[in-house]
């Protein structure tokens, strides 16, 4: 029964590492859209 809970539990480990890593990569998205805005803006 061991054998079974444990690919659960690092299933649902890998889960939160993976949705922790979108919402880092979104907000890095998010800044480099803002920065390029940001330069777009002067030079026009």
């Amino acid at each position: 029964m061991s054998l079974f809970n444990l690919p659960l539990v690092s299933w649902e480990n890998g889960t939160v590492m993976i949705g922790f890593f979108v919402l880092v990569v979104i907000i890095l998205i998010a800044v480099i859209f803002n920065l390029i805005n940001s330069d777009k803006k002067p030079k026009s």
